[in-house]
């Protein structure tokens, strides 16, 4: 396993970032947030970049941004739209294991209460529903395991994790 890099995707509010950071200590690897790398690059905040450009624009940004990472031994945490840009897919599947964090939109829909400020790419009149509708399938298509994430802690999702990848 040491030299692949673990990615987590999944629906905004499903913890990646969290347990990214949890499971990145338990396994002595790196963490990257991409959120935050598209952040630091175009100097906006996510939902600007949205509010701004629109929708098409912040996809192809961070495509373009997700497929030009390298690194080794890192856990990513993705934003939930990385799924919409084939590049950075298929260069995040080069060297990583893939892990989508499911949860039902039900428990999305409590955990997100700051869906206009976090910078979520959906159209205006979308519902979580909606989003996790249009996503679903690509998360399933892109992933190597599924973890159900539904009444579990952060904790128990890490030792799952740590258990489907060793």
């Amino acid at each position: 396993m040491r030299g692949k890099n673990i990615v987590l995707i999944g629906m905004p509010g499903a913890g990646k970032s969290t347990i990214g950071v949890i499971l990145a200590k338990v396994l002595n690897y790196s963490f990257l947030d991409t959120d935050l790398i598209i952040q630091n690059k175009t100097g906006s905040l996510l939902f600007e970049i949205i509010e701004n450009k629109g929708i098409e624009h912040f996809i192809e940004i961070e495509n373009s941004i997700v497929s030009n990472i390298k690194c080794d031994n890192t856990v990513i945490a993705t934003g939930g739209s990385v799924v919409f840009g084939a590049d950075a897919m298929q260069n995040l599947k080069r060297n990583s294991t893939i892990v989508y964090l499911k949860l039902k939109p039900e428990e999305i829909e409590r955990r997100v209460n700051n869906i206009t400020t976090r910078g979520v790419v959906m159209r205006k009149d979308d519902t979580i529903y909606d989003i996790y509708r249009e996503r679903a399938a690509l998360y399933e298509k892109y992933s190597d395991y599924i973890v159900e994430c539904d009444g579990f802690d952060m904790e128990v999702i890490v030792e799952k994790i740590v258990r489907i990848i060793k």
